[in-house]
């Protein structure tokens, strides 16, 4: 993997109104991207073997048509100007003053409840409170608190503990970067290799626990399997909310969930669990409201400056805008110089990712197959663009991301490229049948069918297994303790691994973007308080 030969020197001094130039230069940066991005395209299209390059420059009718049949199958956009002047009309300024005046009076006293329950002797209940609050997207509110309570919880002796609660603890501390050993599940295993419990919630706990695994870690692999039988066994027979637990949970195990997401619809969960804390759920409803009309504004300035819509304007017009956005980024390479040496950065990723499209394209046009997964990857790993999102992730962050650490990232350590393999097999596991519909470049399925020989059905099951292979090398780096970035940073890279596995759960969601429709208007459009 190629990595960064050079060290951007900072710059000293800032400049107000960076935050909105900032957007303004990122967006002028993604017009012209969208534009090599067309041109590609379009080479793609037009140079499939089964109509020589001659053949298309002398019936150019034909060309275009081989073109728009090859795209047809992208969606404009559902949204459209949507979000530009979208409001809740209940979200005047005074209701907003009464959540958030509301809101802060809740964060205090659940402050409180967290560190009252870190003195008491029930290590479930503290256990559960910080997976609640976690669930529900408040952890970010209680930082200090709940890493306090993680430190005391990890000296808390689990030998006498049932299966439910040491796989909470396991699960907490992992995700939060202690690693913690496997090998407090050992009594709980059967002489017959299964394991001690049979509650749908223990068996829950312990599934999404093991899913933290690393290499190595055979008992954790080995209660996967048996979890997951069961719980498919279970699932007939159970309903409601617990139903839905067990459901999404086979579909996608709670860590690699996106967190947003998964939240909006806990929260009606816990409104029915037993353990509810009503001012857990009060702060919840409104945090999420608070949020989500902070989002509905970001949703509104990104589709005002949607580069896309350069394409319904006149040649004349699409080029006056393009030196309006031109001049938005050589006015924030003026003012902004405290962060201005970041672009650096992803300058250096846009070029490598235009110069892995263009042997993307080579292939595409030869006709070439990848002899091997490994070599497919050395193109494929770096064309699915995760590399540049997880740098351009960090820009904004000020402070606390570090040169050191754009350093780091833009060497693609190990957690970036599990990230970016985790992307590469996951899309092509979904839209294989597609892409044989269209002049598209070789899969990772084709290049292991060309490497062993093996059908498409044994092809894809191979595919899935490296899939979870890359997962360990993900979590293996998560708990390396030689990463000492702190949690926050490290954390964007594992948002962007969730995303990726949501939006080709099942479906490729990414090109099929229609799919995702009730779920962008329930996280975006549709109040939170109307769960009640």
């Amino acid at each position: 993997m190629e990595t960064l030969s050079f060290k951007p020197q900072r710059q000293s001094t800032s400049a107000p109104g960076s935050r909105l130039l900032g957007r303004c230069r990122s967006i002028s940066g993604r017009w012209r991207r969208r534009q090599k991005y067309t041109t590609l395209q379009q080479c793609r299209c037009q140079s499939q073997q089964d109509s020589s390059m001659e053949r298309a420059r002398h019936h150019p009718d034909e060309a275009d048509s081989r073109l728009s049949r090859s795209t047809g199958i992208f969606h404009p956009s559902i949204w459209r100007d949507f979000f530009l002047g979208y409001s809740n009309p209940d979200n005047s300024f005074q209701q907003l003053q009464a959540w958030m005046d509301r809101a802060d009076k809740l964060k205090g006293e659940v402050a409180q409840m967290i560190v009252a329950s870190s003195t008491t002797g029930d290590l479930h209940g503290r256990l559960l409170l910080v997976d609640v609050l976690e669930r529900l997207c408040l952890d970010h509110l209680f930082e200090e608190e709940i890493n306090a309570e993680l430190a005391q919880i990890e000296a808390a002796d689990v030998r006498d503990c049932d299966l439910g609660t040491v796989a909470l603890w396991f699960y907490l501390l992992r995700k939060h970067r202690y690693c913690v050993s496997p090998d407090v599940f050992v009594r709980f295993k059967t002489v017959e290799g299964g394991f001690l419990g049979n509650n749908p919630i223990d068996l829950l706990n312990l599934y999404n626990a093991a899913h933290l695994r690393t290499h190595g870690e055979i008992i954790l692999d080995e209660a996967i399997l048996f979890t997951r039988r069961h719980l498919e066994i279970i699932l007939p027979f159970v309903e409601g909310p617990l139903a839905r637990e067990i459901k999404s949970t086979l579909e996608i195990p709670l860590p690699r969930r996106v967190r947003i997401y998964e939240s909006k619809y806990y929260i009606s969960t816990y409104e029915k669990d037993a353990t509810l804390h009503d001012k857990v759920l009060q702060l919840a409803k409104l945090n999420s409201d608070i949020m989500q009309l902070h989002h509905q504004q970001e949703l509104s300035i990104l589709t005002r400056w949607d580069p896309k819509a350069a394409y319904d304007l006149p040649e004349c017009m699409r080029i006056a805008l393009g030196k309006i956005l031109d001049s938005y980024e050589t006015i924030e390479n003026m003012l902004h110089q405290e962060e201005k040496h970041r672009i650096l950065y992803l300058r250096y990723f846009v070029k490598d990712l235009v110069r892995s499209f263009n042997m993307e394209v080579k292939m595409l046009q030869e006709g070439y197959i990848p002899k091997s997964v490994e070599e497919h990857l050395k193109v494929s790993l770096r064309t699915g663009g995760c590399p540049i999102l997880s740098c351009a992730s960090f820009v904004g962050m000020h402070d606390i991301a570090t040169t050191d650490f754009f350093n780091w990232v833009s060497s693609v350590p190990k957690m970036v490229q599990a990230l970016s393999i985790i992307l590469r097999l996951v899309d092509d596991l979904q839209s294989y049948e597609r892409e044989q519909l269209i002049p598209h470049v070789a899969s990772t399925i084709d290049s292991y069918m060309k490497e062993h020989n093996a059908s498409i059905e044994m092809a894809r099951e191979k595919i899935l297994i490296l899939k979870e292979e890359s997962w360990k090398d993900f979590n293996s780096e998560w708990l390396n303790p030689n990463n000492v970035y702190p949690k926050q940073l490290l954390e964007r890279i594992f948002n962007l691994t969730r995303t990726m596995e949501f939006m080709y759960n099942q479906e490729d969601n990414f090109t099929n973007c229609t799919n995702l429709k009730d779920t962008i208007h329930s996280l975006f459009a549709e109040p939170y308080t109307k769960l009640i």
